[in-house]
């Protein structure tokens, strides 16, 4: 049997074999960032994978940037989520939950209101995102807000708003959290030289700067226990306008201040710098069991788990089109395609509509 196929251990996590769902926005939340029943067909669907990561969900109204997009701070996000586990548990799947802030990666037409865009310092995203209209006069691309920077008192109040969202996640039936830790949202904000220009305890070294991250991490392991926590990561990722002078040393750093944690995993991205190697940072400088992800196929996902490099690997886009993607790679089967088009559109259409063939 090949070792894609074997089960694994992360944590307090129990997969039943080693290809991990990894999370995907594709915005079919209700305007309220409730999910919806096309999100209960989607993931249900994809439920033979070892493990389902559910996209990224805000831990707050202030952690909502992007149109249609799930959060899990009130009642009816947390029962609209636990339609979700529910019925991925019931097709024998297992899940947890990315939760994602996007900061200043944000726009007050897709906020709803009286909800803040906040980042490390007050410095605005040179990006534009795409708004409904919901909340504001008309649809189309706009600019994204000038961040009010987070106060001390501010910053330990997020802190706490993951910490209960954790909490929310496994009343929702989540087995655990994973922390999203890349393309310029947050805690990357935080982490990365160029969106942050502190000079308090949370800025200037690289210790100080890694320092957000590491206290979110611990506070969400308080909450559910570390075995049920994750953190996903891609050293160099220039996504939304971010940059860092030295995204190794960065990323090696993050690894020194949570080692003591014992995370139940780091989800680990290949790094979209050419000097970078960021599956051989990761296992030099944490202990952790390894996700690895971006741009993987069956061969090669088996052959970089025999090689060692991790202990599971992630896929993205091909469980867009194939919701049936283990049973597919397990008998050697094509592999179908998406439609692009359809990524971030509302209904099933290209969301909950391929058909699994295996």
């Amino acid at each position: 049997m090949s070792i894609l196929f074997e089960p694994l251990r992360l944590g307090e996590l129990e997969l039943s074999n080693r290809i991990v769902m990894a999370p995907m926005t594709r915005s079919r939340a209700s305007v309220h960032a409730v999910p919806t029943a096309e999100m209960v067909d989607y993931y249900r669907q994809r439920a033979s994978a070892g493990l389902i990561i559910a996209e990224g969900t805000a831990p707050s109204a202030d952690g909502l940037g992007y149109c249609r997009t799930p959060a899990i701070y009130d009642s009816a996000q947390i029962e609209g989520w636990r339609q979700v586990t529910r019925a991925v548990n019931d097709a024998g799947g297992r899940m947890v939950l990315q939760l994602m802030h996007v900061g200043r990666v944000a726009c007050w037409q897709n906020k709803p209101i009286g909800a803040r865009t906040v980042a490390p310092s007050a410095i605005r995203a040179r990006t534009q995102l795409f708004s409904d209209g919901v909340f504001s006069d008309g649809a189309g691309l706009v600019d994204t807000d000038e961040p009010e920077a987070l106060s001390l008192e501010a910053i330990a109040e997020v802190i706490e708003q993951y910490r209960r969202a954790a909490l929310n996640a496994r009343e929702a039936g989540f087995e655990g959290v994973e922390l999203h830790c890349t393309s310029g949202y947050l805690p990357m904000q935080f982490m990365a030289s160029s969106s942050n220009r502190r000079s308090d305890g949370y800025g200037g070294t690289v210790e100080n700067r890694v320092r957000f991250a590491a206290e979110v991490l611990a506070a969400m392991a308080s909450a559910i226990g570390p075995g049920r926590v994750g953190l996903r990561m891609c050293p160099g990722n220039p996504y939304n306008d971010i940059s860092d002078a030295d995204p190794a040393g960065t990323a090696q750093a993050l690894c020194r201040q949570i080692e003591p944690l014992g995370l139940a995993y780091l989800h680990i991205m290949r790094s979209p710098l050419a000097q970078l190697d960021a599956f051989d940072l990761a296992r030099r400088h944490s202990t952790s069991a390894l996700i690895l992800n971006d741009g993987f196929d069956g061969p090669s996902a088996t052959a970089a788990l025999e090689g060692g490099q991790g202990s599971a690997v992630s896929f993205a886009r091909h469980f867009i089109g194939n919701p049936d993607l283990v049973e597919r790679l397990r008998a050697g089967l094509p592999l179908a395609g998406f439609d692009r088009k359809t990524l971030y559109t509302q209904g099933a259409q290209g969301y909950s509509d391929y058909p699994g063939r295996a």
